[in-house]
This record gives C-alpha cells, sequence and structure tokens, in this order.
C-alpha cells in the first residue's frame, strides 16, 4: 500500500500533467510525433487556408472520408498556424509513439518514487514534512 505522502506525491502530479496537456510544450512535443509518424505540415499562407484553419477545432483530430480513403487533420492555429494531414498509416504511427511516451513516462514516475522511496528522507527527525536538500 501507498504511504500518504507517495498518494499525495502521485496524485499532484496526475493533476499538474493534466493541467499541462494543451501548454505549448506540449503542443510542441505533439507536433513533433505528428512528424514523425508522417503527418505533412501545410501552413496556412494564403487567406483562405488561415479563415479554413480558424474553423477547424484547435489541437484536435478531424477525420474525414474521400474517395474511400480516411485522412486526419490536426489544426494548429497557435503554434504554427498549420494543419497536419496524414492518412491512416500516419495516425496509427502516432498512436503507438503516444502510447510508447505514455509509458515510458509512467516508467520514469515509478523510478522517481522508488528513489524518494528508497532515501526514506521523510521519516527522518523532521519528520514527513521536511524538506529535502
Amino acid at each position: 500500500m501507498l504511504k500518504p505522502i507517495h498518494l499525495t506525491t502521485l496524485v499532484g502530479t496526475a493533476l499538474l500533467l493534466g493541467a499541462c496537456a494543451n501548454s505549448p510544450a506540449a503542443i510542441g512535443q505533439r507536433e513533433d510525433m505528428l512528424a514523425a509518424a508522417g503527418f505533412s505540415l501545410r501552413p496556412a499562407d494564403t487567406p483562405d487556408r488561415i479563415a479554413s484553419l480558424k474553423g477547424l477545432p484547435p489541437h484536435k483530430f478531424v477525420s474525414s472520408l474521400h474517395n474511400g480513403t480516411v485522412s486526419y487533420v490536426y489544426a494548429d492555429p497557435t503554434i504554427c498556424g498549420c494543419l497536419y494531414v496524414g492518412d491512416q498509416a500516419a495516425y496509427g504511427r502516432y498512436q503507438k509513439l503516444v502510447f510508447d511516451k505514455r509509458i515510458a513516462d509512467e516508467q520514469e514516475q515509478a523510478a522517481q518514487l522508488n528513489q524518494n522511496a528508497a532515501l526514506n528522507w521523510s521519516y527522518g527527525p523532521w519528520g514527513p514534512w521536511a524538506p529535502y536538500w
């Protein structure tokens, strides 16, 4: 069973990560994964494209069916002012990258929690709320 201090740390970290999900850094990371997965970047460099970009939900995927082919579009009006376009294979690769990153993040978090528990600093002479030097 997790000790109260560890449970509080875990819940706080989860809330913090959720709050940062649409931060510019998180969006930039997402766009790096889109490019790595094979999505192509299309800049909104004309008035028509800018208007079209503004009509799409920001930082969300929209799928469409055209001539029997599924395409995925990801609009970014805030960071790059562009559109990422990919097919079903690119979307599948993106989902795998997201899954792999989530696993890596969870493993890193578990390692940090284990390291903190191994230090056993919270049960020293200063009690559970002592600062860690």
